[in-house]
Formats: structure tokens, C-alpha cells, sequence
């Protein structure tokens, strides 16, 4: 065992003091930055697509092994790349972790459900609820990048899963417009509002000069991220997202609590941004990035404490679009308390009407209890997948 743990200890990435003592201090074990060449990676099959697998392997020059409790998922070696392969850009494949892929799993999405994607960049998760979902509902994807976002939506085309989508640039702490349904006022047969912008037609990636003007002024001004008063932007629709024929100023109406509890998201999924020690690859990258990078982004102490009220914000305003009854599963790849158990906390303490609920899928997962019970945590020693943190909510009357 000591030679093991020396093994380990000398297998270490060079990670800077600094970094050592922010673990140190939140209790987390700097050894499973050495383990980044035995995790496997990640790869979500498209539905559909099982009779390819030999054709995929093939071309991968590796074996898709079947994560057994993870539909659709397998593992493949780590050094394997697949961006370049016919496979990804054919729309067969997509890289994610399987414990991403376990916090969607736990929002039970159903087809006909209302699904929300408060942090919805850079894609995958989109792409797995878009599956789920199937022929029936819809799904809001949220980002305060728009770059970020914009790659959502390549990836919803590219994978021919956007038809019930709808991505909107804004900040996920103040967003607060409802999926669309039946009580909003439809513009077909008014024929005053027929063709002069006031309602949706079907979308296009052709803007108008308006718009060009508008983006060009933007990028001379240095356009800023969206702010908590700055109006959402629409920046795609797909064509069975309900969208076409309504009249904008009902879909962009922003919504009130009891609208939202009545009308709101039957699923919200709250993947908040965070100090992302939990991913042995993001840790990674910063020897390329730079170690004052590392400092910049995760040891920083003002941008920890920003972050910690961010997600306590992402995740109240996440609650406040779900409907009652509904489901909401808050995740974070930090393996701090602070960012996950510290946070479901102080939210709970002020709100009376959430409550966490029991993951029943996790039964068979290869993840450990959080501190605070029916909360999880996976991690790379324990479940051989990138650090996250999960708990799952609902929403009761009150």
C-alpha cells in the first residue's frame, strides 16, 4: 500500500502550492490528479445507432464498452480522440461524462415534459435531453455566452435534435420566461400582425439588416455578457418548439411566481458554473493555460466567493421557473462543500416548498452518499468518471 501511495505521490502532475493548499483546505486528496491516464472517456451513442458499433469501433481503432449502468453510454481509452472521426461529425457520437449523464438521468425527464437547461453550454447535456425527450414537449436552453450558446446549437443541428428547442442568450439568474403552452395567444389569423415582425416565423440563420446592425455595434462597443435587466435573446427555434405563429411580445413576457408554479418547467436541470476541481482534465489544461490561470479561476478568493452566490442565485431562480410538482437537479463538478452541500443548504433554509428527493436510478451507480443525505458524489477513485456533485429537488405547494 505505501508503495502505492508513493507511486501515486510521484505520478503527480506539477501542481502549483497554491492549488495544493486550496485542497488541503477542502479536504480533497491531490493523488487523483495522477489518475487522469485510468479514467476512461465518455461517449453517448445516438439512439438508434447500435447496429454501427462495429463500424465505429473500427474507425476508433478501440472497443465501445458498454457502461452497464448508464443506457447508452460507453467508455473508451483515454488517449482516444474522436472529433476528427466520420462518427462525431456524422452526428453518431458525442463526448460526456458519465457522471453529467447520471445528473440528467436523475431529473427523470418524460416525453411531454417542459425541460429547462439553466447552464446550457457547450451542448451535450442539450443534446442527451433532446433525446430523451423525443417527439413530445420542449426544451430552453439558457447561457450567458452567446458564443457558447452558438455552439449549442450547432451541435442540437448537427445531431437533428433541435426541433423542440429554443436557446436563449441571458443570464440564468434572472430568466424568467415560461415554456410555451396552450394560454398563450396565438397570432394566425390576425392578419395585422401577419409579416411585420410581431410574430414568430419559422427560423432562419439569415438575419436581418436590423439585426447585422445591431451585432456590428455590439462588437464595436465590445458587447457585454448579459445582465440581470438585460432582455433575453432568442437565438434559435426549431420548428415543433411551438414558437411559430405566437406573437413575441406573449413568448417574451417574463413571468411572475405564481404564473411560473402553475405554467412553469415540469424539469430543470441547474449544471452551475464553478471552480471545476472535480474534472482532472480541466485541472489539466491549465498547464497549458498557465498556472496564473489556475490562480485567476479557482483561487481567487473573490471570484470563490462570487461563485458561491452565483450558484445559491442560479439555483433559486432554477426553483422558481419549476412548476410545483416538478423536478429540479442541482450539480456542480467542484468536489467542495462549499459550492454543493453549503449551498443546498442555505437554500433550503429559505425555501420551504423545495425538498430533496431520493435518486431511485442511483441504486446501481458507482457513486458514494454527499454529507447531507439523499445527495451524491462521484469521483474519480470511487467511480471512475470526472468529480460531481448532484441533489435533486421538488417543488410543493405552500
Amino acid at each position: 500500500m505505501a508503495d502505492d501511495a508513493s507511486s501515486a505521490l510521484a505520478s503527480l502532475p506539477p501542481l502549483p502550492a497554491a492549488f495544493l493548499e486550496f485542497l488541503r483546505e477542502n479536504g480533497l486528496d491531490p493523488v487523483m490528479y495522477s489518475m487522469a491516464d485510468t479514467i476512461p472517456r465518455y461517449i453517448r451513442l445516438k439512439p438508434g445507432m447500435e447496429p454501427q458499433i462495429p463500424e465505429i469501433e473500427s474507425e476508433l481503432k478501440c472497443n465501445l464498452d458498454k457502461v452497464s449502468w448508464l443506457p447508452d453510454f460507453y467508455a473508451i481509452p483515454p488517449e482516444v480522440h474522436i472529433a476528427g472521426s466520420k462518427a462525431y461529425q456524422q452526428g453518431k457520437i458525442y463526448g460526456i461524462d458519465a457522471a453529467s449523464g447520471a445528473a440528467i438521468l436523475a431529473l427523470g425527464v418524460k416525453p411531454g415534459d417542459h425541460v429547462l437547461d439553466l447552464c446550457a453550454a457547450p451542448g451535450a447535456k442539450l443534446c442527451m435531453l433532446a433525446d430523451m425527450l423525443g417527439s413530445t414537449g420542449s426544451l430552453t436552453g439558457v447561457d450567458v455566452a452567446k458564443h457558447r450558446l452558438a455552439a449549442c446549437r450547432t451541435m442540437l443541428q448537427k445531431y437533428s435534435l433541435g426541433d423542440r428547442c429554443r436557446l436563449f442568450v441571458a443570464d440564468g439568474t434572472s430568466f424568467s420566461i415560461l415554456p410555451v403552452n396552450s394560454s398563450l395567444g396565438s397570432g394566425e389569423g390576425s392578419t395585422d400582425l401577419k409579416n411585420n415582425g410581431n410574430t414568430f416565423s419559422e427560423w432562419t440563420s439569415k438575419r436581418s439588416w436590423k439585426d447585422r446592425q445591431k451585432s456590428k455595434k455590439a462588437k464595436i462597443a465590445g458587447s457585454p455578457q448579459p445582465t440581470s435587466t438585460s432582455e433575453p435573446e432568442l437565438i434559435y427555434y426549431g420548428k415543433h418548439s411551438g414558437l411559430i405563429g405566437l406573437r413575441k411580445c406573449d413568448v417574451l413576457r417574463p413571468s411572475d411566481d405564481d404564473e411560473a408554479r402553475a405554467s412553469g418547467y415540469d424539469k430543470v436541470l441547474v449544471d452551475a458554473e464553478c471552480t471545476h476541481d472535480g474534472s482532472i482534465k480541466h485541472i489539466q489544461k491549465f498547464e497549458f493555460w498557465g498556472w496564473k490561470t489556475l490562480d485567476r479561476r479557482v483561487l481567487d478568493a473573490e471570484r470563490t466567493d462570487d461563485l458561491l452566490h452565483l450558484q445559491l442565485r442560479l439555483l433559486t431562480n432554477g426553483f422558481k421557473l419549476l412548476k410545483t410538482g416538478g423536478s429540479l437537479v442541482y450539480s456542480t463538478c467542484s468536489l467542495t462543500v462549499a459550492q454543493n452541500e453549503n449551498v443546498v443548504q442555505q437554500f433550503l433554509c429559505k425555501h420551504p416548498s423545495a425538498e430533496l428527493q431520493k435518486i431511485d436510478s442511483a441504486d446501481n451507480w458507482p457513486c458514494r452518499s454527499g454529507s447531507i443525505f439523499k445527495t451524491l458524489r462521484f469521483d474519480p477513485a470511487t467511480s471512475q468518471t470526472s468529480g460531481l456533485f448532484v441533489a435533486k429537488f421538488t417543488k410543493f405547494q405552500t
